[in-house]
Order: C-alpha cells, then sequence, then structure tokens
C-alpha cells in the first residue's frame, strides 16, 4: 500500500499532546480515589452513595462504553489499512485510551451494583432517547454499512474515511460528555466526561488537519 501525503510535523506533535492529555487524565481516575463512606464497605475509587440506575451517571456509563467500543473496532480497522504514521498513531492513540476509559466506566457500574446494559433506550438519560439505525445505536456511531466500507477500502481511500467517520463519532461523543459533565452526580463522572470533551474536541481539530492534507473536507 502507498500511503497519502504525511501531515504537517506539528500535526505529529498536536496528536502526541491529545494523546498525553488523555494518558493524564486516564491515570488520574485511575489512581485518585474518592472518599467512601462507612456503609460503602470503605471502596475506594466510587463516590460514596451509588447513583441511581435511570441517573445519568449510570446511563452515561453505558453508552459511552458502547460508543467507545465502535472507536476502537474503527481505530483496529484502520490501522491495519493504511501504512500512513499519522493516522496509525492516531488509531494506536484512540485504541489506548477509549479502551481504557472504557474498563473504567465498566468497573464502576460493577461497583455500583447495577447491570452493564439495560433493555432500555440508549441516551434516555439526554431527554432524547436514540434510535438505531443499520447497526449504528447511537448518533455519530458508524453504520454497518459505512463500517463495511471501511473494511474495504485501503491507503488514502480508508484514511479519509476513517478521518471522516471518527470525526462524526468524536463530535457525538463530545456533545454526550459535555451533558454528562454537567449533569451527572459523581466525581467520577463528571470529571472523565469533562476531559473526555476537551480531548476529543482537540482530536476533531487534528483530524480536520489531516484531512485537509489530504486533500479532502471534513
Amino acid at each position: 500500500m502507498t500511503s497519502a501525503a504525511r501531515a504537517p510535523r506539528s500535526l505529529v506533535w498536536a496528536g502526541a499532546v491529545v494523546f498525553v492529555v488523555a494518558l493524564g487524565l486516564v491515570l488520574l481516575m485511575v489512581v485518585r480515589p474518592s472518599a467512601a463512606s462507612p456503609s460503602s464497605g470503605g471502596t475506594t475509587g466510587v463516590s460514596a452513595g451509588a447513583p441511581a440506575e435511570s441517573s445519568a451517571d449510570v446511563g452515561f456509563a453505558r453508552d459511552m462504553s458502547v460508543h467507545h467500543q465502535q472507536a476502537v473496532e474503527m481505530a483496529f480497522i484502520v490501522r491495519d489499512r493504511t501504512d500512513d504514521e499519522d493516522v496509525r498513531r492516531l488509531a494506536y492513540d484512540i485504541i489506548n485510551t477509549q479502551a481504557n476509559q472504557r474498563g473504567m466506566m465498566l468497573g464502576w457500574l460493577d461497583a455500583w451494583g447495577v447491570p452493564k446494559s439495560s433493555e432500555g433506550p440508549r441516551m434516555a438519560w439526554m431527554g432524547h432517547p436514540a434510535t438505531a439505525t443499520d447497526g449504528a445505536l447511537m448518533p455519530g456511531m458508524a453504520t454497518d454499512s459505512q463500517l463495511d466500507r471501511l473494511r474495504a477500502a485501503e491507503s488514502r481511500a480508508a484514511e479519509v474515511l476513517f478521518l471522516r467517520l471518527m470525526t462524526v463519532h468524536h463530535r457525538a461523543g463530545a456533545d454526550m460528555a459535555r451533558v454528562a459533565a454537567a449533569s451527572a452526580s459523581t466525581d467520577e463522572i463528571r470529571g472523565l466526561a469533562a476531559g473526555m470533551a476537551r480531548a476529543q474536541t482537540s482530536e476533531i481539530a487534528l483530524m480536520a488537519d489531516m484531512l485537509k492534507a489530504r486533500g479532502a473536507k471534513p
């Protein structure tokens, strides 16, 4: 495979900065214990008093875990469809950061004693339940048809399609994160969501520059 024109060196540094910020957030959330009440059994890393099943905390953790899972899947796909160093570096950043964040959210759900999934509509905690379309369970998620196109693409075509799909994915994810940061009751979700919104907004700008470098529009 031949790779597309390399992005400017500044994009590489920008990608590195985004990764460092995201990694720092993950480490902070992992090692920073929240105060635990005696009734909570002394559990660390979880705020005293588990949030309700219908809370924004639980809804966000469930939905964003699914959202992140697809982002990781798309990143793995493009990693194997191109030899472009900048795109592969971005893919690795997304895989590492979002897989770690997903693990944290699933761990909190377990610690809160609530199921990791629900039969109820997704995004109901945001006030506007989502409707699945062609495999896309929530806004911003790629459809089954789009994923099939990504799997079939190579080199520049795979890079451009991935960057476009991930831009849409990040925009919706950042919107969800901003709502959770403002409405969640636990320090864990508020802090993680706020960091997600900042990091994904930075990556959206990075991907716009990468698309421009390839002569493509977002």
